[in-house]
């Protein structure tokens, strides 16, 4: 039935070639317009593990506590203090702009200007609670003795080492942005708000006195999309690379451009759908469709060289790019079909940008069974080939695959059984070198970025300088439906929260804790002159009460109204997987061995808590993933050879060549992160690929009646070389990724380059091999069956 429908499509596509050639350049058009319109487009909400215990807290409490999305701008003195009317002056410039920023949450807006930043005295006449920069102070009156007065003020409200730095050299600037502007209601554009940041804050403020330090998710975002004229640049370097290296394979400037402007094609087909399903382009996931095209090129080289070695052996290029077509179609299309399935499945993932991710791939790796397997050959079958360049194509080819000889060897029974218990020696200690590997960040700042970046520069001078970490967990106590009883005046539940608080300060990892108890207990102090021995929770409930009342603007944040939800936040050094996880883990043992009757403890908000989720579902979710993709290979090799020892050839290789991914990993700290997990997928892929082409022509070799030795030198010297030289090829291009300002774009380059080597490697000695020994253990009953149209 195979048979015959490859036979149709063959004819009816080869019998119209122009008419199908001219349908794709329309399709190609009209996609390219669409493309065009395709933006970068980022988006906080769709980091967001939706359905998470943490994003369930988070979401349904972001409006009483501290959010996540919170934008940080430090106003640095270069010399001296900011005590001085030039530096304040351009804090409350700084306030006053940010203020007005699309996206930006007015009311969050906090600095030493702004009327929600109080300290409190005690007078005469009792408390009196006002704005560390009252009405009446503007940059005109600013006296030596009203910053003496401003001075005292923040250090009575406590604000040194929160908006003003330990070292009095710099002022904080913070506010919570929205992901839709509440004035149009439009999706907040953070590449656009990034620059609004450079055009209206750091460059009209920042000058030889002051320096302007920014950070936070839209800075990061925004810094890593201005990089993506870089990312374009390393990709048509290594698009370069990959033309010179194809025509140093093939000698042919048309036979190089093929297989490079079909990649292209599918490309252009992939933006353009995208725009038409109303998506966007996330700047965390710009590589995902240069790796798309690099599967693209894998396939159109093993197109080239299938087409070559037919005009090598004297057949005119139409009837080698029918041969080609025929030859390639099932293998192609199931190393495709098998990648199709590897990236679908990230869509089980429940985090939108890896879903849209996922769709992104999706999408061009089924166009490339349109580009690479059907329009390449068909185009291919217009060239004309001289007698001389195929006699000059087959010279090449057996000098530069003669050595492919010495590799077929492994497939010998005595060097096929060695190389198989090699490859499991190496698969054990790959296994258990990869264990322990590290899941989400393993950088402080922008782990995206490179540690000499602007950004992670900021992100270290605004830790170094203040006392509450740029990174936050905030636990929620929550008071359970029903409670009788005012929680406000709940002495219980305050000391239970001050409890908390106070032993995880002492936990590694955390810098400091904030809660309204913590703030009450100033608040009480401050009652009895400051006397720190006074520095406690009154255990009276309705001096309790007022007490809340008393301080309610000093723990907005913190605790809603009602006092039902209280967060404490634990403030971190840095956002590193191992930090979240480990502080996490301390929640949760301290949450087991305590209670309180009426109170929930639930984690949790803040960014750390956010990280913290994507983290617990990108560790969930990598197995089962590549369990799905194993299964899909498994059922669709099965599918086609109706035999099981093509199912555990194909396999075995790849799994070995993953868990040495995974080493590798380990061993250069990268963590598995929603831009490296896609890398692996593609790894994958990618070894398929290679799996599929080589077993595909051993079992044309074996069923022409060959000896498994001599079909699989056979078949090494038909494909072999492709895929030996698609992956050095691939690699070299991927290589010069290592060099980019980007260090995921870094990261990437490194573990791609790796991934294209080791699958290449597994494929030409391990697959064999292991293929050689199922068949001793196994002998096949009768001869090996392939379709004839395959058999080329």
């Amino acid at each position: 039935m195979i048979t015959r429908l490859i036979s149709r499509l063959e004819t009816a596509l080869f019998g119209r070639r122009l008419a199908f050639l001219l349908v794709l350049a329309g399709f190609t058009a009209f996609m390219g317009m669409n493309a065009a319109k395709l933006k970068l487009e980022a988006g906080f909400e769709k980091q967001l593990p939706s359905g998470h215990e943490y994003i369930r807290t988070f979401e349904k409490y972001r409006a009483q506590l501290f959010g996540a999305n919170r934008l940080t701008i430090a106003v640095h003195a270069r010399q001296g203090d900011v005590w001085n009317p030039a530096v304040l002056t351009q804090v409350l410039k700084v306030t006053d702009a940010l203020t007005y920023l699309p996206g930006v949450d007015r009311t969050s807006v906090t600095s030493l200007w702004t009327p929600n930043v109080f300290f409190t005295e005690i007078t005469e006449d009792g408390f009196r609670a006002e704005p560390v920069a009252g009405g009446d102070i503007v940059p005109e009156k600013l006296t030596g003795d009203v910053i003496a007065q401003m001075r005292q003020r923040t250090v009575a409200g406590g604000h040194v080492g929160t908006l003003v730095a330990r070292d009095q050299t710099s002022a904080l600037i913070t506010a919570q942005l929205t992901d839709v502007d509440p004035r149009t209601g439009e999706k907040l554009d953070y590449i656009r708000f990034n620059r609004l940041l450079e055009d209206k804050i750091r460059k009209p403020f920042e000058n030889a006195g002051v320096e302007i330090e920014i950070i936070g998710f839209a800075k990061e975002i925004g810094d890593i999309a201005d990089r993506s004229d870089e990312v374009t640049r390393f990709f048509i370097v290594a698009f370069l690379l990959t033309a010179v290296a194809v025509y140093w394979y093939c000698r042919s400037i048309r036979l190089t451009l093929l297989p490079l402007a079909c990649s292209l094609t599918s490309l252009v087909w992939q933006f353009g759908t995208l725009h038409l399903l109303g998506f966007g382009l996330d700047p965390l996931a710009i590589l995902v469709p240069f790796l798309v095209f690099a599967i693209g090129v894998s396939h159109g080289i093993q197109q080239i060289n299938f087409i070559v070695r037919e005009v090598a052996h004297g057949h005119d290029s139409f009837a080698a790019a029918r041969h080609s077509f025929t030859g390639l179609l099932i293998p192609g299309s199931l190393a495709l079909v098998t990648a199709f399935v590897s990236f679908i499945t990230l869509v089980l993932i429940p985090i939108p940008m890896i879903r849209e991710l996922a769709i992104t791939a999706a999408i061009g790796v089924a166009y490339k069974i349109l580009t690479n397997l059907m329009m390449l050959p068909i185009a291919a079958s217009y060239f004309r080939f001289t007698p001389e360049y195929a006699r000059r194509a087959l010279v090449r080819r057996e000098r530069q695959g003669a050595w492919l000889g010495v590799v077929a060897r492994v497939a010998r029974p005595r060097n096929a059984v060695v190389m198989t218990l090699v490859g499991a020696a190496i698969f054990g200690v790959a296994y258990w070198k990869s264990q322990g590997r590290h899941i989400g960040s393993l950088e402080a700042g922008a782990p995206e970025l490179r540690a000499d970046s602007r950004y992670n520069r900021d992100a270290a001078a605004i830790v170094g300088r203040f006392d509450v970490g740029l990174d936050w967990l905030t636990v929620v106590f929550e008071a359970t439906p029903g409670h009788p009883g005012e929680v406000c005046s709940r002495a219980d539940e305050l000391l239970f929260i001050d409890e908390f608080a106070w032993h995880m300060e002492g936990v590694p990892g955390v810098v400091s804790a904030d809660s309204a108890a913590g703030q009450l207990k100033l608040y009480n102090a401050g009652l009895n002159e400051g006397n720190p021995k006074m520095a406690t929770a009154t255990r009276d409930p309705r001096g309790l009460g007022s007490q809340f009342q008393g301080v309610n603007n000093r723990i907005a944040g913190l605790a809603s109204g009602d006092c039902r939800v209280q967060g404490v936040n634990l403030y971190l050094p840095d956002h590193r997987a191992t930090t979240i996880k480990s502080v996490v883990a301390a929640v949760k043992d301290y949450r087991a061995a305590n209670r309180l009757d009426g109170v929930n403890i639930r984690l949790a908000s803040g960014n750390a808590g956010v990280q913290a989720a994507t983290d617990e579902v990108l560790e969930a979710s990598e197995m089962p993933m590549m369990l799905y993709v194993y299964a899909a290979i498994l059922i669709l090799v099965f599918l086609v050879y109706r035999d099981w020892r093509a199912m555990f050839a194909c396999c075995l290789p790849l799994t070995v060549a993953t868990w040495i991914g995974y080493w590798f990993m380990k061993e250069f700290e990268i963590g598995l992160t929603v831009a490296t997990l896609p890398v692996m997928v593609l790894a994958v892929g990618i070894g398929v690929d290679y799996a599929f082409y080589i077993y595909n022509r051993l079992q044309v070799q074996l069923a022409n009646g060959l000896g498994f030795t001599q079909a699989l030198e056979l078949a090494l010297a038909e494909t072999g070389l492709a895929t030996v030289f698609t992956a050095i090829t691939l690699s070299i291009g991927v290589a010069t990724w290592t060099f980019s300002s980007l260090k995921f774009q870094a990261d990437m380059g490194a573990l791609l380059t790796f991934m294209f080597i080791v699958n290449m490697v597994m494929a030409i000695t391990l697959l064999p091999a292991f293929a050689a020994v199922l068949e001793w253990l196994f002998p096949r009953r009768g001869p090996v069956r392939m379709p004839a149209i395959l058999q080329h």
